[in-house]
């Protein structure tokens, strides 16, 4: 069986016409407290077969969150995107267990390092009905509860991504990859929406100091074929890409209750096999219908005119150094076009099982965590962090694009 296929197919319907954006001001602080970050994998949905993941149990992360933000620290990273965990939290209608979560709040501010925290990262209580009413409700419920325990344990203005990737949410229902919800297509990434936007909503009203961040694919669909009808189906899916931040932002399905001021940033997660033809196989780097990263970055800027970032991005195994050359050079090619990126999460930042079958999943900076829960660091990766940490500073000195990496 396949492991988790990081590249994010998108559900099938396409957007309207893109409005032009409003400008953003001339020179906002900086959302992020470092250019690199660490992702740490929250995925805890069910299986086809009915097992839930947690990834941050697999990756011993929950056990370990301090030791691990201490080494990003150490590597001069100190923005970092984790995630709680639902289902473990809210394992009956309304009554909230945060046993798994205030320890890494602490363990956050005992290390320095600030925390994009995922509220909504797959997996959900298993007394909910993705498809109901009931869970809107309960979800904008958990939001505000949640926001309330972040102001217990810090005075930071939390910093939260409500759904993780809405667009492959809907894809691994509609392909089969996730259990069926009751809902299908158009209306279930309208639902996933409601559920989001109920979530954002009630985490502004708990913290009008909020910064409301998202995880959606970026990625590429070339035609087979010339012919115009093949050219037209390509398109259609590729623009399909945007229909979650045009619902979001209230751009398109204005009635689902999307507001511009709902995205802070625009968070982008782009793999090695994010390209590929429709209906077809991967593009392959290098191909001429592979499409240039910094030219996507542009497309998403002038559609929406938020700072944007990487909420995700890796290779695995020997591919992880080159990978993050391509990236970095590309998004500082965007940059000299004007385009605002604040971040570039390596995700997943530990080695982790896969999702199908438990093969190693060799990514990121830090190995699975040995008998006494340390981690080897991946010194190839590290070396090309640095070196990229010194092009974009060089780059800070020219000039504003780059204000701290």
């Amino acid at each position: 069986m396949p492991t988790r296929n990081l590249a994010t197919p998108i559900a099938r319907e396409a957007s309207s016409a893109v409005p032009t954006p409003a400008p953003e001001p001339a020179d906002p602080p900086p959302l992020f407290s470092s250019l690199f970050m660490a992702g740490f994998d929250a995925s805890s949905q069910r299986r086809k077969d009915g097992r839930r993941l947690d990834l941050l149990a697999s990756t011993g992360h929950d056990r370990l969150a301090l030791a691990d933000y201490r080494r990003c620290i150490e590597l001069g990273i100190t923005a970092i995107r984790d995630g709680m965990r639902w289902h473990l939290i809210e394992k009956s209608r309304g009554a909230y267990d945060w046993s798994s979560w205030r320890p890494m709040l602490r363990a956050a501010r005992a290390a320095g390092v600030r925390v994009i925290w995922d509220l909504f990262h797959y997996g959900k209580p298993d007394f909910l009905n993705l498809s109901s009413a009931e869970v809107i409700e309960a979800f904008a419920e958990f939001c505000a509860a949640a926001t309330k325990v972040h102001q217990e344990e810090t005075d930071e203005p939390p910093l939260f991504c409500p759904f993780n990737e809405i667009s492959f949410f809907a894809w691994a229902v509609d392909d089969g990859y996730f259990p069926p919800v009751g809902l299908k297509q158009a209306a279930l990434k309208r639902q996933l929406v409601r559920i989001a936007l109920a979530g954002a909503a009630a985490v502004r009203e708990a913290d009008p100091r909020a910064r409301l961040v998202w995880a959606e694919p970026l990625v590429h669909v070339a035609p087979r074929n010339t012919s115009s009808s093949e050219r037209s189906r390509a398109e259609k899916y590729r623009l399909a890409q945007f229909a979650a931040y045009d619902m979001l932002m209230g751009r398109s399905e204005p009635e689902l209750g999307g507001r511009p001021e709902f995205v802070d940033a625009v968070g982008l997660n782009f793999y090695p096999h994010n390209q590929w033809y429709y209906h077809g196989p991967t593009i392959p780097m290098g191909h001429h219908e592979y499409r240039p990263l910094a030219d996507m970055l542009e497309e998403v800027h002038l559609r929406y005119g938020k700072p944007m970032f990487f909420a995700e991005t890796g290779a695995e195994k020997s591919g992880r150094p080159a990978w993050l050359h391509y990236v970095c050079d590309e998004v500082r090619s965007a940059m000299a076009r004007g385009v605002r990126i604040e971040g570039i999460c390596l995700y997943p930042v530990t080695a982790y099982r896969g999702w199908d079958n438990d093969r190693l999943c060799d990514v990121g900076l830090f190995s699975e965590p040995d008998a006494k829960g340390e981690r080897e660091l991946n010194r190839p990766v590290l070396a090309e962090i640095d070196r990229q940490r010194s092009l974009f500073l060089t780059l800070q000195a020219r000039g504003p694009a780059v204000r701290r990496a």
